[in-house]
Parts: structure tokens; sequence; C-alpha cells
């Protein structure tokens, strides 16, 4: 586990992964910013249309109060969408991931893995449905889990295992299919599920770092690519792709 970790780290600033690598972080900064407006946007609006509907509530008096009231929560709605972008960011990287898997993956292989016959690209409607369907359930499980947030530093840690687990799923399945179908993945990863949820702590570790995280979708395929290979054996038993019918397993 911890020699693929090395790996993973290792290659992320090797030539050929720093053109994936500027990509990643670009799109990843594209996504944050996105988010970021949409969402400082939104809450402006509410703020700005609650002042008037409490204006008309209380009436002229409270003008300056409001107002004073209003731009206190503009600037707090602000902070909120920025921490709701550093707690998403599994959701964005799991988006990013989905579109360089393959790029990732057969620097990896190629460098690694030499003698043994490359794994078969994901379609592009496979690995961005499972990116999509990742970062959606991401979003889910931390709502379900926000309100821990006030117990203690509970809602953290319990952040911290639910990142392990969507995101050691889903670079775990995204490596296993280049060489199974999208059922035998699934299979696969419940098979080692405890591996893979440590693996996923060593990724969602990864992930927390500020910054650094942005590499996050190099650093957690490539550490899975390892780890799939590791659980193979060293000579897996290859499935060829292109004469098995691909199907998004949910």
């Amino acid at each position: 586990m911890l020699t693929a970790a090395t790996r993973a780290l290792s290659q992320i600033l090797s030539p050929p992964m720093r053109s994936i690598l500027w990509k990643s972080i670009g799109l990843a900064l594209v996504f944050i910013v996105v988010l970021r407006i949409g969402l400082q946007r939104a809450l402006s609006w509410l703020a700005t249309s609650g002042e008037i509907w409490a204006e008309s509530m209380l009436g002229p008096g409270f003008h300056a109060t409001l107002d004073v009231l209003a731009w206190m929560l503009s600037i707090a709605a602000g902070l909120g969408v920025l921490a709701g972008a550093i707690f998403l960011m599994p959701a964005i990287t799991s988006l990013v991931a989905s579109l360089f898997v393959d790029d990732i993956a057969e620097i990896v292989e190629r460098e690694h893995y030499p003698a043994e016959r490359p794994g078969a690209a994901l379609p592009f409607g496979i690995a961005l449905t499972e990116g999509v369907k990742t970062a959606l359930l991401t979003i889910v499980v931390y709502l379900v889990a926000l309100p821990f947030v006030f117990l203690a530093g509970a809602g953290f840690v319990v952040f911290y295992l639910a990142t392990a687990w969507l995101l050691g799923r889903e670079y775990f399945e995204l490596a296993a299919m280049r060489f199974r179908t999208p059922a035998e993945a699934k299979l696969m990863r419940q098979a080692n599920g405890m591996t893979v949820f440590i693996g996923g702590l060593i990724i969602a570790a990864f992930v927390s770092i500020p910054i650094v995280n942005l590499a996050t979708p190099l650093f957690g395929m490539a550490f899975m690519v390892h780890l799939h290979k590791r659980l193979s054996g060293p000579r897996p038993e290859l499935i060829e792709p292109t004469r098995r019918a691909r199907m998004p397993v949910s």
C-alpha cells in the first residue's frame, strides 16, 4: 500500500504527467470558480429579497438596520461558499478524474508494467457517468453528514471517512474497468472492500491538503492502478474489454 502511494506521488511531477497535471488543475479551478460565483449570486439574491420583504413587514424605519444585517449576511454567505467549495473538493476532483482517467492510467502502466498488456480505454460516456455519479453521491453523503459538524469535531471525522469510502470506490473501479466490465470491477472492489477503503483513506488525506489537492485526480488514479495490479496478481488474467458490453453499474 505504501509502495503504491510512494510510486504515485513520485510520478505526479514526472514529464509525461505534467501536461495532465496542469489541465486537471485548470479544470478544477474553473469548476470551483463557477460554483463559487453561482452560489454567491444565489445567496446575494436571497439576502436582497429577504431585506425587501422584511422592510415591507417592519416599515421604512428599519431600513438602515436591515441594510447592515444584509451586508453581514452577504459576508457570511461568501465565507460559507468558500468553505463549501473546500468541502466539495472531492466531488470536483471526481469529475476531473473521469476526464483524464485513461491518460493517467496509460502512463502508469507503460512505466511500471511494460511487460503486461495495457488496459483498454474506457468509453468517454462510461467514465463521465461514473464521475458524475460519484460527485452527486458525494454531495448527498456530505449533506447527510453536515449536522455532525456541530458535534465537537465529529463531523470532520465523518467527512473524512465518507471521503475515503467515496474516492476509494471511484478510483479503484475506474482502474479496474480498464481490464474488466463495470460489473466485474464492482465485484472485485466489494471482495477487497477493506483494502480499497484503506487506500481511500490515503487519497482522502491527500485531498484534505489545500492547493495540493488539485492534483488528486493524478494521485488517486495512479495509486489505484498500482493497487489494482497488486490485487490482481503479478500477471492478472486480462479480459479483452473491446469484446464485452460495457454497461454502467449503479
